[in-house]
């Protein structure tokens, strides 16, 4: 297998596939990344995540390539996954270089937090007090998303974090530079790419990878 296993919640390597202890948040299912970013990898990453949903912008814009991928995963014969990630780079006229992350997952995996560098596993309880902060489109449906504070979080602060809920899971989107996440005010559509098939091998893969 061309995925690596590590820590969903940081980027500490477990001991062994299954069932390895990160020194910092204890026995976590393996976050799978691929040791290069590619058709090949991709194709492993949506094997690995089987039913559970991997999303990305679609239509891709022009310029824009999937810079990076990862699924947390149990390898076990009856296990599942639990959490999908995917980060899309390009540029806006704007913002100059964005990097945009989508992160599907069950509640308490973390990757999420991870990406959005929060303390904790989850957006916490009160981020839905206020109006949502855009909406994208999956599908025929309209899922609002609300903004989470990064002041508390650790490292630099340019980055936009949006969270919600769809099909009884997280959904987030990390942003970087925060000034982009005027981007989602476009009707921003997110697809489902475990089940697009051929189209997969037309998309560009690549780039400068992300560090999260």
């Amino acid at each position: 297998m061309s995925l690596t296993a590590s820590c969903p919640r940081c980027r500490e390597g477990l001991e062994g596939a299954v069932g390895g202890a990160c020194p910092v948040h204890g026995v976590r299912t393996p976050l799978w990344v691929p040791d290069e970013v590619s058709y090949d990898g991709f194709t492993e990453h949506l094997q690995a995540a089987g039913d559970f949903p991997t999303y990305l912008p679609w239509p891709m814009s022009p310029g824009w390539a999937v810079a990076d991928f990862g699924v947390v995963a149990s390898t076990d014969p009856d296990g599942s996954a639990a959490a999908t990630v995917t980060c899309s780079s390009g540029t806006s006229e704007l913002d100059g270089p964005v990097d945009v992350f989508v992160v599907a997952e069950e509640a308490g995996v973390g990757l999420g937090a991870r990406c959005a560098g929060l303390v904790g596993d989850d957006p916490g309880a009160d981020f839905r007090t206020v109006p949502p902060e855009v909406k994208v489109r999956i599908g025929a449906q309209s899922v609002p998303l609300w903004a989470v504070s990064t002041s508390d979080s650790r490292g630099d602060l340019d980055r936009s974090v949006v969270v919600g809920e769809f099909a009884g899971r997280w959904l987030w989107i990390v942003l970087r530079p925060a000034s982009a996440v005027l981007l989602l005010r476009d009707d921003w559509i997110l697809r489902d790419v475990s089940g697009v098939g051929p189209p997969l091998v037309e998309m560009p893969f690549g780039g400068p990878r992300p560090a999260w």
